[in-house]
């Protein structure tokens, strides 16, 4: 069985970014993937699909080679060709393989004006490696079929990683660097040295700042 994954962004460029990592974990061979859609919607709320595989061009394409080895066999390889082409054009048109597209549909209607969401269908993938390759897309969960517990890490997994802030480095009060005493050699204080004072008799006294 399969499994469903959508995770929407804030931005169409966060969605391919996040398409092209399953690609990456498909070549890696830790998810093998049914279908992989990217949904988009415009600032004016228009949804639109990109489909990883167009299935009209592919199902032509494959007619267009059947049609042609079936005219080779009758002596006519371009009606074959034609004829094949026309019919896988069809086939392909009324195929809808992997994720529904009225399904897709819904989610871009959901989604605010200029976001966009991955929709995914694995049908197997090691969970504990692509759970955390995933979590520097960012992004959040809207829908899955998962188990519940690989669900919610899912969920913390991405929210981590949307969340990510570089520590700001810290430098000491303007008061506490005045109050400091001035380095000596070696970052060591400085000694501060007594002031000497002679005396009407000829002797000295030391006097402490």
């Amino acid at each position: 069985m399969s499994d469903l994954i959508v995770i929407a962004f804030s931005d169409d460029a966060s969605a391919f970014r996040a398409r092209a990592e399953f690609v990456q974990l498909q070549r890696d061979y830790l998810v093998e993937m049914e279908d992989v859609v990217v949904v988009t919607r415009s600032a004016e709320g228009q949804v639109q699909l990109h489909q990883a595989v167009n299935m009209t061009a592919a199902g032509a394409m494959g007619g267009t080679l059947w049609g042609t080895m079936i005219g080779l066999l009758f002596l006519n390889p371009l009606l074959g060709a034609a004829a094949g082409a026309a019919a896988g054009a069809l086939s392909g048109s009324l195929t809808d393989l992997g994720i529904e597209d009225d399904f897709l549909r819904e989610v871009g209607g959901s989604l605010d004006s200029g976001g966009a969401a991955l929709a995914v269908l694995l049908r197997k993938f090691t969970a504990d490696r692509v759970i955390d390759r995933l979590g520097s897309m960012g992004g959040r969960v809207l829908q899955t079929s998962l188990p519940q517990d690989l669900e919610e890490r899912l969920r913390a997994r991405l929210a981590l990683g949307a969340g990510m802030i570089a520590p700001v480095p810290t430098t000491p009060a303007a008061e506490d660097i005045s109050a400091a005493p001035a380095p000596g050699l070696g970052g060591a204080p400085g000694h501060v040295s007594s002031a000497v004072i002679p005396t009407a008799s000829g002797g000295a006294v030391s006097e402490e700042p």
